[in-house]
């Protein structure tokens, strides 16, 4: 196990796989998704680097099947069900809270603006943002609220939800498991030695479209959020 060094530390997928492993990446991917204040945590991030660890994370939980792709199968499909289970209690919890969000205080882990931008990506995207946001940093965390908020139809969000938490966790953890696997045997590449330029990498894609859209996109009015004017048939 791993020291806590550094805050540094809450952003480094090796972390959590050393100092937790199966349990802990779980829990975060269910806060990263579940719990609005878990919107900084690694997500996409920690999914690839667990796809490359994958048989090492299931062989030390439950004991390896033997199969590379049953154990990465596994890991992916209970990525996958943590990742629904967040976005439900996400959802309901939108539905309960509803334009209260809008009214509460900024604080150092909670920002109205996040709110802001998954109201206005969801509005321009409909049900199709519940699964195109998976794939966004930080809207990923707010977008199942803001369906709640607009009591999106419970069945659809399901739906949707599913096919994103799916799509989201095997196509990342694959990707890092098999990738390793390409590169070690046609580069003689060991990913795991690159881990941090993978992550650099992957935030870059991940977060610079967000970013460019927030510093550069045209500048949006929220006002009509502020006054709890929402969508209340979302198709």
């Amino acid at each position: 196990m791993e020291d806590f060094n550094s805050w540094k530390d809450l952003l480094n997928p090796e972390f959590y796989i050393n100092n937790g492993g199966f349990w802990l990446i779980l829990f975060i991917i269910f806060a990263e998704t579940g719990l609005f204040i878990g919107f900084f945590l690694p997500g996409d991030s920690l999914l690839f680097v667990s796809g490359i660890y994958a048989v090492k994370i299931i062989s030390e939980t439950f004991g390896s099947t033997g199969s590379d792709f049953l154990d990465t199968t596994i890991l992916a499909s209970a990525v996958a069900l943590a990742a629904i289970i967040g976005n439900e209690i996400g959802y309901y919890f939108g539905r309960k809270t509803g334009p209260a969000l809008y009214k509460k205080k900024d604080t150092m882990l909670f920002k109205k603006k996040h709110l802001y931008q998954a109201h206005e990506f969801f509005e321009k995207n409909g049900a199709l943002a519940i699964i195109m946001a998976r794939f966004l940093p930080v809207v990923r965390t707010f977008t199942p609220i803001i369906a709640g908020i607009v009591k999106m139809d419970k069945k659809a969000f399901l739906r949707d939800n599913i096919i994103g938490a799916v799509l989201w966790s095997f196509i990342l953890i694959f990707a890092g498991h098999y990738l390793d696997k390409l590169f070690m045997d046609q580069f003689g590449i060991d990913l795991k030695k690159k881990l941090e330029i993978i992550i650099i990498i992957i935030v870059l894609v991940t977060t610079v479209p967000v970013i460019g859209k927030f510093l550069f996109g045209k500048k949006e009015d929220f006002s009509k959020y502020e006054n709890g004017d929402f969508d209340e048939d979302i198709k």
